[in-house]
């Protein structure tokens, strides 16, 4: 069985990309739950506490918020 990377072991252009992956995250994650917290319960499909729950999930969690959790209106616009 391989052993696991350790910070050691990876590259300068690794390390680099695992920071900036979690940067985004992170800025995915406070992006969604500002959001959540700002929108009205009628502008959000389903249960707020369920969309806080789901932003959580690394990455998937907030795009799926940002895509399917938010109602459009008429004009395809956000309120």
């Amino acid at each position: 069985m391989a052993r696991k990377k350790t910070w050691r072991d990876m590259s300068k252009g690794q390390r680099i990309s695992v920071l900036v992956s979690g940067v985004m995250n992170l800025a995915l994650l406070v992006a969604a739950q500002r959001s959540i917290a700002k929108t009205p319960d009628s502008d959000i499909r389903g249960k707020k506490a369920v969309w806080r729950a789901v932003s959580f999930i690394n990455f998937f969690g907030p795009v799926s918020y940002f895509l399917f959790g938010r109602r459009r209106d008429a004009a395809g616009l956000n309120s």
